[in-house]
C-alpha cells in the first residue's frame, strides 16, 4: 500500500472521527427540548428552590443538558424588568416557559397566548386573571399555587400566643409587589379580629428595609410579620439581622428565614411546590395541555422555629407552639 493511500485512509478515518461527536452534538440539539425559565430574584437566592424544580422535572424523566435545555432569566429582585424577560423568552420560541412567583407569572401572559407557561407562586391565579378557575385553568396557563395570603392571619394568631402581651404589631410589604394590596387586606383583616392595632410599613429595597426597622421601633410595635414577597427572599439575611438588632419578635413566610436566624417562619413548602412545578413542566413537554392541568394547591404546611432567637430576644415559646412545630432549632 502506497503512502498516499496510507495518508487518504487516515484522513478519512480522522475526519469521521472528528464529524461524528459534531453530528451527534447536532442531531441531539434537534430534539433537544428548550424551557425558558423566568424567575424575579437571583440565580444564587434561588438555588435550593430550582434544585427542586429540576428534581421535580427529573422525576418526570427530563434531564437538563441531557434531554433539555434551560434558558435562565433572572429579574435580580427589580419586577420591573420581568416584562422584557418574558417578551425575551417569547421570541426564543421555547417550549415552556416556567415561572416563579405572581409578576413573572403574569409578564409571561402578556409576552405570549401560545406558548405553555408553568407558574408557581403564593397568590390566587384565579383573582389575577392568570385562569378561568383552578380546576379547569383554560388557557396556556397552569401551574403551583400555595396560596399565602391566606396564611396571613396564621402567621397572625402566632404572634398572639408568641407574645401575649403585644397589642400593636407592623406588617412590612413591597409596594413594588403586585399582590401588596392583598397582603394589607388579609393582615388587616386578621388583626382585626385578634384586636391588634396594625401599622402598614413599605420596603421595597435595601435601604427602605432600614428605615422599617427604625419606623417599627419609633411607633413601638410589639412584633413584626414580614409579607411574603420573593423580593423579601433577597433580603433575608438584611431582615434577620435588623430584626436581632432591634429586638424585633418577627414572623416570616418561609423555613429558610428561621434557618437564617429569623424567630420564626409558617407556610406551604416553597421546596415542594417547585419540585411540583418541575413535575408539571414535564407533563407539558410531553404534550399535556395547561388548560386540562388542575391548578396544583399546597398539602404540606411547615412550622419552623429557632428556639436561639427565642431565648436571646428573652422569648418563652408555648408548648401548645412547641408540639405543632415541623422543626425547631437549637
Amino acid at each position: 500500500m502506497s503512502a498516499k493511500i496510507k495518508r487518504r485512509e487516515f484522513i478519512m478515518l480522522f475526519g469521521g472521527a472528528a464529524t461524528w461527536p459534531l453530528a451527534a452534538r447536532a442531531q441531539q440539539s434537534s430534539t433537544m427540548r428548550r424551557i425558558g425559565f423566568l424567575g424575579p430574584l437571583s440565580e444564587q437566592t434561588q438555588l435550593q428552590w430550582t434544585t427542586a424544580f429540576l428534581k421535580g422535572l427529573r422525576d418526570h424523566g427530563w434531564i437538563e443538558g441531557t434531554t433539555i435545555s434551560i434558558d435562565y432569566r433572572w429579574a435580580e429582585g427589580q419586577y420591573d424588568r420581568l416584562p422584557a424577560l418574558a417578551v425575551n423568552l417569547a421570541a426564543r420560541q421555547v417550549t415552556v416557559i416556567t415561572t416563579v412567583g405572581l409578576d413573572a407569572a403574569l409578564a409571561a401572559k402578556a409576552a405570549t397566548t401560545t406558548i405553555p407557561i408553568v407558574f408557581t407562586m403564593g397568590d390566587d391565579p384565579v383573582k389575577f386573571g392568570l385562569v378561568a378557575s383552578l380546576n379547569r385553568p383554560g388557557s396556556n396557563v397552569t401551574g403551583v399555587s400555595f396560596l399565602t395570603p391566606s396564611l396571613e392571619a396564621k402567621r397572625i394568631e402566632l404572634v398572639r400566643e408568641l407574645v401575649p402581651k403585644a397589642t400593636a404589631i407592623a406588617v412590612l410589604v413591597n409596594p413594588n409587589f403586585a399582590a401588596a394590596e392583598v397582603r394589607i387586606a388579609g393582615a388587616r383583616a386578621a388583626a382585626s379580629a385578634l384586636g391588634f392595632q396594625l401599622s402598614i410599613i413599605n420596603a421595597g429595597n435595601e435601604r427602605e428595609i432600614d428605615i422599617a426597622f427604625a419606623t417599627s421601633v419609633e411607633r413601638r410595635v410589639d412584633a413584626l410579620l414580614v409579607a411574603s414577597d420573593p423580593f423579601f427572599s433577597t433580603r433575608r439575611e438584611q431582615l434577620v439581622r435588623l430584626a436581632a438588632r432591634h429586638a424585633m419578635p418577627a414572623v416570616y413566610f418561609s423555613r429558610e428565614f428561621a434557618t437564617a436566624g429569623g424567630l420564626m417562619s409558617y407556610g406551604a413548602s416553597i421546596s415542594d411546590a417547585y419540585r411540583q412545578t418541575g413535575i408539571y413542566t414535564g407533563k407539558v413537554i410531553k404534550g399535556a395541555r395547561p388548560a386540562d392541568l388542575p391548578v396544583l394547591q399546597p398539602t404540606k404546611f411547615e412550622l419552623v422555629i429557632n428556639l436561639k432567637t427565642a431565648k436571646a430576644l428573652g422569648l418563652t415559646i408555648p408548648r401548645l407552639i412547641l408540639v405543632q412545630a415541623n422543626e425547631t432549632i437549637e
